[in-house]
C-alpha cells in the first residue's frame, strides 16, 4: 500500500515536472492572456449611409457643429476624437490635405487625409463662418465638441445600425466605410491607409515608406459621391 502511494506521488511529481518543462506551458506563461474583444461598435449599414446623410446630416444651419462634424467624419472615415479636436492649423486647403498630428492619433503617427471636394467645401464653409479662432468644430461654449453630443444626436434621430436594439455610433461609420470600400472593389491597402490602420507585419511595414496619399484621392472622391446620395 505504501509503495503504491509512493508510486502515485512520484507520478504526480513527474507530471508537474513535465508541465513545468513543457514548451506549451512555457508559451502559456510568456504570451499575454487573451482578453475579450472590444465591444462591437454598432455601424450604420453601408448601403444606408447615403440615405442617412441626406435625411439627417447634409443640411445644417450656421453654427451647428454637430451635424457638420458628423458629416465630415463620414466623408473622411476619421475617428470621432480626431474630427472633434481638429484645429485650423492642421489644414492645407490649397493642397486639399488635413494632417492629424501624431499626438492626436491612436497609433501616435501623423496621418494625412486626402480631402474630397465636398469635404474641402465643408471646411471652407466653416472657415468663412469663423465659429472659433482655433477649433474647426467648436461646441457652443467654444470648447472641443463632446463625443456625447454626437452620440445623443444619433440616438435622437434613431440612426439605424447592424446591431439589433442599438443605434449606430459615430465610430461605426468607419466600419461602414470599410464595408463600402470592399463591396465596391476599392483596393484593401488604400482603404486601410484611409482608416489610418497600422501595418501589423513589421517586415511589410518597413517597406511601406509612403502613405499613398495621392492614390487615396480617387477613393475619397468616390466615397463623397456615395455619401450625399446624389
Amino acid at each position: 500500500m505504501s509503495s503504491g502511494r509512493s508510486a502515485l506521488a512520484c507520478l504526480s511529481v513527474s507530471s508537474r515536472e513535465i508541465t513545468r518543462n513543457s514548451p506549451v506551458s512555457v508559451v502559456d506563461h510568456i504570451l499575454p492572456k487573451q482578453t475579450d474583444k472590444k465591444e462591437h461598435q454598432p455601424a450604420n449599414p453601408w448601403r444606408d449611409v447615403s440615405a442617412f446623410v441626406k435625411k439627417h446630416v447634409a443640411e445644417f444651419k450656421q453654427g451647428e457643429a454637430t451635424r457638420a462634424a458628423l458629416l465630415f467624419l463620414i466623408l473622411t472615415a476619421a475617428r470621432s476624437d480626431e474630427v472633434r479636436g481638429a484645429t485650423w492649423g492642421e489644414y492645407d486647403l490649397d493642397a486639399r490635405i488635413w494632417t492629424v498630428p501624431a499626438e492626436r492619433m491612436k497609433a501616435k503617427e501623423a496621418h494625412r487625409v486626402a480631402l474630397s471636394a465636398p469635404a474641402l467645401a465643408l471646411v471652407k464653409r466653416l472657415k468663412d463662418q469663423q465659429l472659433h479662432e482655433t477649433l474647426v468644430f467648436p461646441s457652443p461654449r467654444g470648447k472641443v465638441l463632446s463625443d456625447m453630443v454626437l452620440t445623443s444626436f444619433l440616438r435622437r434621430v434613431k440612426a439605424k445600425s447592424d446591431t439589433p436594439g442599438r443605434v449606430a455610433t459615430a465610430h461605426g461609420f468607419r466600419s461602414s466605410f470599410r464595408d463600402w470600400a470592399s463591396e465596391n472593389g476599392h483596393a484593401r491597402e488604400l482603404a486601410e491607409r484611409a482608416l489610418a490602420h497600422t501595418v501589423a507585419n513589421k517586415v511589410e511595414a518597413a517597406y511601406h515608406r509612403t502613405d499613398l496619399l495621392e492614390q487615396r484621392r480617387p477613393l475619397m472622391e468616390a466615397r463623397a459621391k456615395h455619401v450625399p446620395g446624389k
